[in-house]
Protein backbone atom coordinates (compact mmCIF):
# COMPACT_ATOMS: atom_id res chain seq x y z
CA UNK A 1 0.00 0.00 0.00
CA UNK A 2 1.23 3.50 -0.82
CA UNK A 3 1.57 6.09 1.47
CA UNK A 4 -1.01 8.33 -0.54
CA UNK A 5 -3.43 5.17 -0.17
CA UNK A 6 -2.76 4.73 3.49
CA UNK A 7 -3.30 8.26 4.46
CA UNK A 8 -6.88 7.97 2.26
CA UNK A 9 -7.86 4.99 3.97
CA UNK A 10 -7.22 6.22 7.11
CA UNK A 11 -9.26 9.42 6.80
CA UNK A 12 -12.38 7.42 5.20
CA UNK A 13 -12.00 5.14 8.52
CA UNK A 14 -12.06 8.33 10.83
CA UNK A 15 -15.21 10.25 8.99
CA UNK A 16 -17.24 6.75 8.73
CA UNK A 17 -16.43 6.54 12.58
CA UNK A 18 -17.57 9.71 13.20
CA UNK A 19 -20.45 10.20 11.47
CA UNK A 20 -21.66 7.18 12.97
CA UNK A 21 -21.05 8.81 16.31
CA UNK A 22 -23.01 11.49 14.99
CA UNK A 23 -26.35 9.81 14.09
CA UNK A 24 -25.69 7.50 17.29
CA UNK A 25 -28.27 9.18 19.78
CA UNK A 26 -31.37 9.37 17.56
CA UNK A 27 -31.28 6.95 15.36
CA UNK A 28 -30.54 4.33 18.48
CA UNK A 29 -33.80 5.94 19.71
CA UNK A 30 -35.96 5.78 16.36
CA UNK A 31 -34.15 1.87 15.98
CA UNK A 32 -35.10 0.60 19.22
CA UNK A 33 -38.38 2.02 19.36
CA UNK A 34 -41.07 0.71 20.80
CA UNK A 35 -39.57 -1.90 22.85
CA UNK A 36 -42.75 -1.37 26.25
CA UNK A 37 -46.29 -0.35 25.82
CA UNK A 38 -47.66 3.41 24.82
CA UNK A 39 -49.49 5.16 27.39
CA UNK A 40 -51.97 7.35 26.06
CA UNK A 41 -53.19 9.93 28.45
CA UNK A 42 -56.75 11.21 27.78
CA UNK A 43 -57.55 13.94 30.27
CA UNK A 44 -61.64 13.17 29.88
CA UNK A 45 -63.56 10.60 30.72
CA UNK A 46 -64.55 7.28 28.97
CA UNK A 47 -66.98 7.36 26.58
CA UNK A 48 -66.65 10.78 25.34
CA UNK A 49 -65.25 11.42 21.67
CA UNK A 50 -62.13 12.20 22.79
CA UNK A 51 -62.08 8.48 24.46
CA UNK A 52 -63.58 6.74 21.56
CA UNK A 53 -61.01 7.95 19.04
CA UNK A 54 -58.29 7.06 21.33
CA UNK A 55 -59.39 3.43 22.21
CA UNK A 56 -59.70 3.19 18.33
CA UNK A 57 -56.38 3.91 17.05
CA UNK A 58 -54.63 2.26 20.40
CA UNK A 59 -56.47 -0.71 19.46
CA UNK A 60 -55.47 -0.61 16.29
CA UNK A 61 -51.48 0.37 16.63
CA UNK A 62 -52.09 -3.33 18.97
CA UNK A 63 -53.39 -5.07 16.39
CA UNK A 64 -50.64 -3.94 14.48
CA UNK A 65 -48.17 -4.86 17.16
CA UNK A 66 -47.64 -1.58 18.10
CA UNK A 67 -48.90 -2.31 21.75
CA UNK A 68 -50.62 0.91 23.79
CA UNK A 69 -52.76 1.30 26.12
CA UNK A 70 -55.31 4.62 27.10
CA UNK A 71 -54.98 6.03 30.46
CA UNK A 72 -58.05 8.64 31.56
CA UNK A 73 -56.42 11.26 33.94
CA UNK A 74 -59.81 13.26 34.31
CA UNK A 75 -60.38 16.72 35.80
CA UNK A 76 -59.85 20.28 35.99
CA UNK A 77 -61.55 20.15 32.73
CA UNK A 78 -58.78 18.32 31.22
CA UNK A 79 -55.90 20.32 33.40
CA UNK A 80 -54.90 17.20 35.19
CA UNK A 81 -54.70 14.96 32.42
CA UNK A 82 -52.60 17.72 30.18
CA UNK A 83 -50.31 18.42 33.25
CA UNK A 84 -49.44 14.71 34.22
CA UNK A 85 -48.61 14.63 29.90
CA UNK A 86 -46.18 17.62 30.01
CA UNK A 87 -44.49 16.01 33.11
CA UNK A 88 -43.77 12.74 31.56
CA UNK A 89 -40.67 11.53 29.89
CA UNK A 90 -39.84 12.85 26.48
CA UNK A 91 -39.39 9.44 24.93
CA UNK A 92 -41.88 8.82 22.87
CA UNK A 93 -43.99 5.93 25.24
CA UNK A 94 -46.53 8.59 26.94
CA UNK A 95 -48.96 10.13 24.11
CA UNK A 96 -51.18 13.19 24.89
CA UNK A 97 -54.95 13.68 22.96
CA UNK A 98 -54.94 16.97 21.83
CA UNK A 99 -57.95 18.73 20.36
CA UNK A 100 -60.09 21.50 20.25
CA UNK A 101 -60.16 21.91 24.61
CA UNK A 102 -56.69 22.13 24.63
CA UNK A 103 -57.43 24.96 22.04
CA UNK A 104 -59.63 26.81 23.84
CA UNK A 105 -57.84 26.07 27.17
CA UNK A 106 -54.99 28.26 25.84
CA UNK A 107 -56.45 31.63 26.35
CA UNK A 108 -59.24 30.85 28.70
CA UNK A 109 -56.99 29.18 31.30
CA UNK A 110 -54.08 31.52 31.42
CA UNK A 111 -52.56 30.10 34.22
CA UNK A 112 -51.85 26.51 33.15
CA UNK A 113 -49.18 24.30 34.49
CA UNK A 114 -47.34 24.72 31.17
CA UNK A 115 -47.01 26.06 28.49
CA UNK A 116 -49.74 25.64 25.41
CA UNK A 117 -47.39 26.46 22.93
CA UNK A 118 -44.40 25.05 23.97
CA UNK A 119 -44.77 22.06 26.37
CA UNK A 120 -45.88 19.46 23.21
CA UNK A 121 -44.91 18.23 19.55
CA UNK A 122 -47.62 17.52 17.68
CA UNK A 123 -47.67 13.99 15.99
CA UNK A 124 -50.79 14.04 14.17
CA UNK A 125 -54.63 14.53 13.68
CA UNK A 126 -56.50 10.82 13.85
CA UNK A 127 -59.81 12.21 13.03
CA UNK A 128 -62.33 15.14 12.67
CA UNK A 129 -65.70 15.40 13.38
CA UNK A 130 -68.59 18.22 12.40
CA UNK A 131 -70.37 19.73 15.36
CA UNK A 132 -74.41 19.90 14.65
CA UNK A 133 -77.24 22.23 15.76
CA UNK A 134 -80.01 20.83 17.35
CA UNK A 135 -82.73 21.78 19.28
CA UNK A 136 -85.92 20.37 20.79
CA UNK A 137 -88.53 18.84 18.84
CA UNK A 138 -91.06 21.35 20.81
CA UNK A 139 -89.18 24.45 18.93
CA UNK A 140 -91.04 25.39 16.06
CA UNK A 141 -88.88 25.75 13.32
CA UNK A 142 -87.50 23.58 10.72
CA UNK A 143 -84.79 25.21 9.51
CA UNK A 144 -81.72 27.38 10.82
CA UNK A 145 -83.02 30.69 9.34
CA UNK A 146 -86.60 29.60 10.98
CA UNK A 147 -84.89 29.56 14.35
CA UNK A 148 -82.83 32.29 13.75
CA UNK A 149 -86.32 34.57 13.18
CA UNK A 150 -87.76 32.73 15.87
CA UNK A 151 -84.91 33.64 18.44
CA UNK A 152 -85.38 36.87 17.30
CA UNK A 153 -88.68 37.75 18.04
CA UNK A 154 -88.48 36.60 21.26
CA UNK A 155 -85.21 37.63 22.95
CA UNK A 156 -84.34 35.82 26.10
CA UNK A 157 -87.01 32.99 25.20
CA UNK A 158 -84.88 30.17 24.21
CA UNK A 159 -81.89 28.53 25.59
CA UNK A 160 -78.68 27.00 24.79
CA UNK A 161 -77.07 24.36 26.87
CA UNK A 162 -73.02 23.49 27.03
CA UNK A 163 -70.96 21.12 28.73
CA UNK A 164 -69.53 24.46 30.62
CA UNK A 165 -68.06 27.60 30.46
CA UNK A 166 -65.31 27.67 27.72
CA UNK A 167 -66.08 24.15 26.29
CA UNK A 168 -66.48 23.73 22.55
CA UNK A 169 -70.43 23.38 23.33
CA UNK A 170 -70.39 27.01 25.01
CA UNK A 171 -67.98 28.52 22.26
CA UNK A 172 -70.39 27.27 19.57
CA UNK A 173 -73.58 28.67 20.67
CA UNK A 174 -71.55 32.21 21.55
CA UNK A 175 -70.12 31.99 17.71
CA UNK A 176 -73.54 31.64 16.44
CA UNK A 177 -75.23 34.44 18.60
CA UNK A 178 -72.15 36.68 17.17
CA UNK A 179 -72.63 35.26 13.38
CA UNK A 180 -77.16 34.84 13.55
CA UNK A 181 -77.24 38.22 15.86
CA UNK A 182 -79.03 36.44 18.49
CA UNK A 183 -79.27 36.10 21.81
CA UNK A 184 -79.66 32.60 22.40
CA UNK A 185 -79.22 32.71 26.63
CA UNK A 186 -76.06 29.98 27.83
CA UNK A 187 -77.45 27.72 30.65
CA UNK A 188 -73.83 26.07 31.70
CA UNK A 189 -73.79 22.15 32.97
CA UNK A 190 -71.29 19.62 33.97
CA UNK A 191 -70.38 18.14 31.16
CA UNK A 192 -72.24 17.96 27.23
CA UNK A 193 -74.32 14.22 28.38
CA UNK A 194 -75.97 16.60 31.52
CA UNK A 195 -76.52 19.28 28.58
CA UNK A 196 -77.90 16.66 26.32
CA UNK A 197 -80.16 14.87 28.68
CA UNK A 198 -81.91 18.84 29.55
CA UNK A 199 -82.21 19.43 25.96
CA UNK A 200 -83.95 15.97 25.86
CA UNK A 201 -86.34 17.19 28.78
CA UNK A 202 -86.71 20.70 27.06
CA UNK A 203 -85.69 22.37 29.75
CA UNK A 204 -83.24 23.72 27.13
CA UNK A 205 -84.38 24.35 23.48
CA UNK A 206 -80.86 24.26 21.48
CA UNK A 207 -77.55 22.55 21.71
CA UNK A 208 -74.64 22.80 19.77
CA UNK A 209 -72.44 19.40 20.33
CA UNK A 210 -70.53 17.20 18.67
CA UNK A 211 -72.12 15.24 15.79
CA UNK A 212 -71.44 11.45 17.48
CA UNK A 213 -72.58 13.05 20.72
CA UNK A 214 -75.68 13.90 19.21
CA UNK A 215 -76.41 11.04 16.61
CA UNK A 216 -78.12 8.49 18.27
CA UNK A 217 -80.63 10.99 19.60
CA UNK A 218 -81.22 13.10 15.89
CA UNK A 219 -81.73 9.25 14.46
CA UNK A 220 -84.57 8.45 16.79
CA UNK A 221 -85.91 11.73 16.70
CA UNK A 222 -85.78 12.89 20.27
CA UNK A 223 -83.79 16.06 18.95
CA UNK A 224 -84.15 17.68 15.64
CA UNK A 225 -80.79 18.41 13.22
CA UNK A 226 -81.22 21.99 11.84
CA UNK A 227 -77.89 22.67 10.53
CA UNK A 228 -74.45 20.77 10.45
CA UNK A 229 -71.43 22.68 11.17
CA UNK A 230 -69.29 21.69 8.42
CA UNK A 231 -68.17 22.50 4.84
CA UNK A 232 -70.12 19.63 3.59
CA UNK A 233 -73.16 17.26 4.59
CA UNK A 234 -72.26 14.21 6.02
CA UNK A 235 -73.13 10.40 4.90
CA UNK A 236 -74.73 9.85 8.28
CA UNK A 237 -77.03 13.00 8.14
CA UNK A 238 -77.75 13.32 4.62
CA UNK A 239 -80.52 15.77 4.57
CA UNK A 240 -79.04 18.37 7.36
CA UNK A 241 -77.54 21.09 6.02
CA UNK A 242 -73.98 22.19 5.98
CA UNK A 243 -72.86 25.74 7.42
CA UNK A 244 -72.21 27.09 3.67
CA UNK A 245 -75.69 25.96 2.17
CA UNK A 246 -77.55 28.01 4.89
CA UNK A 247 -75.60 31.10 4.19
CA UNK A 248 -73.14 30.20 7.56
CA UNK A 249 -70.05 29.90 6.19
CA UNK A 250 -67.75 30.94 9.20
CA UNK A 251 -70.06 28.52 11.11
CA UNK A 252 -67.63 25.51 10.13
CA UNK A 253 -66.73 24.05 13.92
CA UNK A 254 -64.86 20.82 13.54
CA UNK A 255 -64.22 19.08 16.88
CA UNK A 256 -60.78 17.40 16.14
CA UNK A 257 -58.55 14.51 18.09
CA UNK A 258 -54.98 14.74 17.51
CA UNK A 259 -52.32 12.84 19.27
CA UNK A 260 -49.14 14.94 20.92
CA UNK A 261 -45.68 14.19 22.92
CA UNK A 262 -44.22 15.86 25.64
CA UNK A 263 -41.52 18.40 23.74
CA UNK A 264 -38.30 17.13 23.47
CA UNK A 265 -39.06 13.62 21.86
CA UNK A 266 -36.77 13.04 19.37
CA UNK A 267 -37.82 13.89 15.72
CA UNK A 268 -37.19 10.22 14.98
CA UNK A 269 -39.28 8.83 17.29
CA UNK A 270 -42.53 11.40 15.93
CA UNK A 271 -42.15 10.57 13.16
CA UNK A 272 -41.93 6.80 13.68
CA UNK A 273 -44.87 7.00 16.19
CA UNK A 274 -46.80 9.14 12.84
CA UNK A 275 -46.04 6.50 10.39
CA UNK A 276 -47.99 3.97 12.56
CA UNK A 277 -50.41 5.95 13.63
CA UNK A 278 -51.67 7.39 10.39
CA UNK A 279 -51.71 3.80 8.61
CA UNK A 280 -53.44 2.77 11.78
CA UNK A 281 -56.02 5.57 11.04
CA UNK A 282 -55.90 4.43 7.40
CA UNK A 283 -56.56 0.51 8.05
CA UNK A 284 -59.80 -0.61 6.61
CA UNK A 285 -61.35 -1.35 10.05
CA UNK A 286 -60.46 1.83 12.08
CA UNK A 287 -61.99 3.94 9.28
CA UNK A 288 -65.18 2.06 9.09
CA UNK A 289 -65.14 2.38 12.90
CA UNK A 290 -64.78 6.30 12.94
CA UNK A 291 -66.86 6.83 9.98
CA UNK A 292 -69.94 4.86 11.47
CA UNK A 293 -69.59 7.23 14.39
CA UNK A 294 -69.86 10.14 11.90
CA UNK A 295 -65.48 10.89 12.14
CA UNK A 296 -63.95 11.60 9.24
CA UNK A 297 -60.74 9.92 9.35
CA UNK A 298 -57.50 11.96 9.00
CA UNK A 299 -54.05 11.11 9.34
CA UNK A 300 -51.94 14.36 9.16
CA UNK A 301 -48.18 15.01 9.12
CA UNK A 302 -46.64 16.43 12.14
CA UNK A 303 -46.39 19.96 10.57
CA UNK A 304 -50.33 19.75 9.33
CA UNK A 305 -51.27 18.72 12.71
CA UNK A 306 -48.62 21.88 14.43
CA UNK A 307 -50.71 24.48 11.88
CA UNK A 308 -54.07 23.19 12.48
CA UNK A 309 -53.40 23.66 16.25
CA UNK A 310 -51.90 27.32 16.17
CA UNK A 311 -55.12 27.85 13.77
CA UNK A 312 -57.39 27.06 16.52
CA UNK A 313 -56.13 28.69 19.34
CA UNK A 314 -56.10 32.02 17.49
CA UNK A 315 -59.60 30.93 16.62
CA UNK A 316 -61.07 30.16 19.73
CA UNK A 317 -58.99 33.01 21.74
CA UNK A 318 -60.59 36.05 19.49
CA UNK A 319 -64.16 34.22 20.53
CA UNK A 320 -63.23 34.10 24.03
CA UNK A 321 -62.18 37.49 23.93
CA UNK A 322 -64.98 38.72 21.78
CA UNK A 323 -67.55 37.18 24.25
CA UNK A 324 -65.57 37.96 27.06
CA UNK A 325 -65.66 34.40 28.28
CA UNK A 326 -64.35 33.20 31.80
CA UNK A 327 -63.31 29.87 33.22
CA UNK A 328 -65.56 28.66 36.19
Amino acid sequence: MTRRSFIRTCTLLTVSAVTATMVTPAARAADAFPSKPISIIVPFSVGGSTDLVARLVATGMSARGTSALVDNRTGGGGVIGWGTAARANADGYTLLTTEMSYAIAATLLPKLPFDPYKSFQMVTVAAAMPHVLVVHPSVPAKTVQEFIALAKANPGKYYYGSGGNGTNTHLGGALFNSLAGTNLVHVPYRGAGAAMQDLLGGQVQALITSLPTALAYIKSGKVRALMLANDTRSPVLPDVPAAPEVGMPKMVMKFWVGFSVPAGTPQPVIDKLNKEMVETVNTPEVRKSLQDQGLDPVGSTPAQATKLLNDEIQRWGAVIKAANIKAD
